[in-house]
């Protein structure tokens, strides 16, 4: 069967241009859909078994796949170097696709580029319909023309496309020396199979056990993560970050399973949380998705530890986070902590400090209604909808407009999710509201 290799990212990247976070598993499953329904096999970096680096399987896929289909969205560098691998490699069968919001850098300007949509992080049916059509079309008459797509071949026509040399052939470009099987040479040899050579004259050594792919990993980790089991996907996710080190997703993914588990102790699991984010280098980052998750961290220690330095540290990267990103998670969190900090400061007699972070919180509201509310319409599934909603109905809410809280409220509901969903957020706007009474209290005897 012929294959295609799809040179992709995978979980949710940010697109740093705009802040807007990706799911580009949710791409790949719409071009595995379209390469499948063409009749060919399909596999990402993180689905390829292996033992050692990816590295090598990665570029014999470039080499020898019959369609490589690169998607650049987010601007990813890695998927961006290998296309121009393949490029190199070989002259035909090479596909970009890119998400509508990718701006085409000057040297890819001449190129075809296959647009498809995200409606934030997921794409709608309607839109995953059109583009798996589209492109399943594109695959099929790509190969049937086997016109040269490589820039590289079409501006150096005169060039030849290299070709795999087999072990046998050099060997017999060596001569054919004899000899012993050593472990060194047993380890070449393991090697030289998982390559698809052919070692002529020698036993075969029993195959070493393969690690499950980074994608099995992640897999099992994102149910261990729905199933509440955080611990158990904290283990996967050590085992993926083994195979992927450096991958963003991987490393907020292990974050945030880490603090959720509160293993060895809720504090303990903050702290290891933070330490792994670290890595993302939070001070200076400008991915939503981290300081959310730092400041998610921040949050929780402060609630331990009551310390100003971690209520401070937390509100600091929710806004950056949301001014960033211009959207309601941020926002919503970064209202109700501006709201404690009102509290503390009025209650240490500090009230231009109090009065000032009250204001602050009425108007990230307001920002996150203007926000929020265009995305109701949109064709999201019932959870991410609810969330929507359930930030509207608790931003309104704690702007005092009751009118506009129960209309949210009464389609929130309308959904039917789980009883702790509404609960949570019935709770969070009691919260609110007894937390606001506080301040007002206070803030008249200033």
């Amino acid at each position: 069967m012929a294959s295609c290799f799809v040179v992709q990212g995978f979980g949710k990247k940010t697109d740093f241009t705009d802040g807007r976070v990706l799911d580009l598993d949710a791409s790949y499953a719409i071009i595995k859909e379209a390469v499948e329904g063409a009749g060919l096999e399909c596999i990402r970096a993180d689905e390829i078994v292996h033992s050692g680096t990816i590295d090598v399987p990665m570029y014999k896929q470039l080499l020898q796949a019959d369609l490589v289909i690169a998607d650049l969205s987010t601007y990813n560098v890695n998927a961006a170097f290998e296309l121009g691998v393949r490029y190199g490699l070989r002259p035909r069968a090479t596909i970009i696709v890119a998400e509508e919001g990718f701006k085409n850098p000057f040297d890819v300007g001449h190129i075809v580029i296959r647009r498809y949509k995200h409606l934030g992080e997921d794409i709608g049916a309607k839109e995953a319909k059109r583009f798996r059509d589209d492109l399943k079309q594109a695959i099929t008459d790509i190969l049937a023309k086997s016109d040269i797509d490589s820039p590289v071949y079409t501006f150096l026509p005169e060039l030849t496309p290299p070709q795999a040399e087999t072990t046998s052939a050099r060997t017999a470009a060596r001569g054919s020396a004899p000899f012993s099987l050593d472990s060194t040479t047993a380890g070449l040899m393991l090697k030289a199979r998982q390559l698809g050579a052919t070692v002529a004259d020698v036993p075969a050594a029993e195959d070493e056990p393969v690690a499950p792919t980074a994608k099995a990993n992640l897999d099992q980790a994102q149910a261990k993560l729905m199933a509440g089991d955080f611990s158990a996907a904290c283990s996967f996710l050590q085992e993926v970050r083994k195979q992927r080190p450096n991958d963003s997703f991987v490393i907020q993914q292990l974050a945030l399973a880490t603090y959720k588990s509160k293993l060895p102790t809720p504090e303990a699991a903050l702290n290891e949380a933070r330490k792994i984010l670290l890595g993302l280098n939070p001070a200076s980052t400008n991915d939503p998705e981290t300081l959310g998750l730092w400041g998610a961290v921040y949050k929780r220690l402060w609630e331990i530890t009551h310390l100003e330095s971690d209520l401070n540290e937390s509100i600091d990267a929710y806004a950056r986070g949301f001014h960033l990103k211009q959207d309601y998670y941020n926002g919503i969190n970064l209202a109700f902590l501006l709201e404690l900090r009102s509290l503390a400061a009025l209650k240490a007699g500090e009230r231009d400090e109090g009065i000032t972070d009250s204001i602050l919180a009425r108007r990230t509201r307001q920002e996150v209604i203007k926000y929020a509310e265009p995305l109701v319409d949109k064709d999201y599934g019932n959870e991410r909808r609810y969330w929507i909603l359930a930030t509207l109905w608790e931003a309104t809410a704690g702007l005092g407009d009751t009118l506009a809280a129960e209309k949210w409220a009464a389609q929130a509901r309308a959904l039917k999710m789980a009883d702790w969903m509404t609960e949570s957020t019935q709770n969070q706007i009691q919260n609110i509201l007894a937390l606001q009474a506080e301040i007002a209290r206070l803030g008249q005897k200033a």
